[in-house]
């Protein structure tokens, strides 16, 4: 069942919408819509997706809600996009860049700006996120921007240290092309993409503020563009609201203490991230985002909600299931317009749709950016605009590679 929740009023607010282009935003971009939803209380839903089908749901409910998004992609959804008979090393980060050119090319004409992303990546998924940075710095090669927008380091199964040292050796990677690093210190309960906690010690689902203050003093000397996904008692899966003993108040707690240790003017220095919020009350939800969260993953509720669509099609047109022809209406009337993928896909995509919405306005992001949509006919079909190279440049970028990679570098 989809609950319409109507939403605490002081989330839901009118404002200024961000200035950053529509269809996929990355570098700058990216940090001006992540501080515009920081400094007018709001949050942008993070939506896992598994096909265009799922991609598209979300990018339709973002026009409709007025609203920027964020699509993302699981190493399980990655592989399930390639197809679950490939088993190819790099099916996952193959079917996550195909995933991001589907997205890329479609997102323009929904008029509203989207957040490319990728899901938790723990440390033996790491070959994954290696494909994915290969693709970036081969996208930014020709079009001057990574494919992605940003990416989710997921090490918090490995000692503070371990999790931090890689954190830093990927960001120093990505920052060149301005790709926005997302990691997360503490543990999120429950299972996601093999990765179980559903047994872990609960005091270990609360990250303290010397942690979040240690990943900040680490990543800060090498750029701005990242955030944190603290814990504060999440769990992934489903459960009622109020199950879940969330602790969203000490979230508050790591921007004081941040905030006190690097004399900042700012009042929530840190960009926060909420994983596990199935069973979040509403005040929950809120509190989290007065405390800086500007991002919360949604995907649980959004599967139940894309199958509910297609189990109540089913139930209501049972009659009309049973073969290819006969039904009420005669033994040989046809059944095409029933059977046909596209109808009962449809309606699992308005259904996913409408759970979107109820994400989009609970976090407050409904309403932030009214839709641009480009008159019909005036986005490029093709829309990949490869920059212009200076050859004298390129050459001596080249030999200077050759140069480094020969004396070690």
């Amino acid at each position: 069942q989809i609950h319409r929740c109507i939403p605490p009023t002081n989330i839901i607010k009118m404002v200024t919408p961000c200035d950053v282009p529509i269809g996929v935003i990355t570098g700058d971009d990216v940090t001006k819509l992540l501080q515009h939803a920081k400094d007018n209380g709001y949050a942008i839903p993070a939506f896992n997706c598994t096909s265009s089908s799922t991609c598209n749901s979300v990018l339709e409910a973002a026009a409709k809600c007025n609203s920027p998004v964020i699509i993302q992609a699981s190493n399980g959804g990655a592989q399930f996009t390639v197809g679950k008979s490939i088993k190819d090393k790099n099916a996952c980060a193959v079917g996550s860049v195909a995933m991001a050119m589907h997205v890329r090319t479609v997102a323009p004409f929904y008029g509203v700006p989207v957040i490319l992303h990728s899901d938790h990546c723990a440390k033996k998924l790491l070959p994954w996120f290696d494909g994915m940075l290969e693709a970036d710095e081969a996208y930014y090669a020709q079009y001057g921007e990574p494919l992605f927008s940003s990416h989710m380091l997921d090490l918090s199964e490995e000692p503070d240290e371990e999790n931090i040292a890689i954190c830093v050796e990927y960001f120093k990677r990505m920052a060149p092309m301005k790709i926005w690093l997302e990691m997360e210190i503490g543990i999120t309960g429950g299972e996601e993409d093999g990765v179980n906690n559903e047994d872990v010690d609960p005091e270990k689902l609360y990250t303290s503020p010397e942690q979040v203050y240690s990943v900040y003093e680490a990543l800060s000397p090498i750029g701005n563009m990242f955030s944190i996904a603290a814990a504060f008692g999440n769990v992934h899966g489903v459960y009622k609201p109020g199950n879940v003993s969330l602790q969203p108040a000490r979230l508050a707690t790591h921007q004081e203490f941040t905030k006190e240790k690097i004399s900042a003017s700012e009042d929530k220095p840190i960009f926060l991230v909420m994983h596990g919020g199935s069973g979040s009350t509403d005040e929950e939800i809120a509190t989290a985002v007065k405390a800086g969260v500007v991002k919360m993953n949604v995907d649980t509720d959004t599967q139940w909600a894309y199958w509910d669509g297609t189990r109540k099609f089913v139930a209501e047109n049972s009659d009309y299931l049973q073969g290819q022809i006969g039904n009420p209406k005669g033994p040989d009337a046809p059944n095409k317009k029933f059977y046909d993928p596209r109808v009962w896909i449809r309606k699992a995509e308005e259904s996913m749709g409408e759970r979107c919405g109820v994400s989009m306005a609970k976090l407050g992001s409904k309403g932030t950016f009214p839709p641009k949509k480009p008159e019909s006919g005036t986005t490029p079909i093709y829309n990949f605009k490869p920059i212009a190279h200076n050859p004298l440049k390129d050459a001596v970028e080249g030999v200077s590679k050759m140069v480094a990679s020969a004396m070690g570098k």
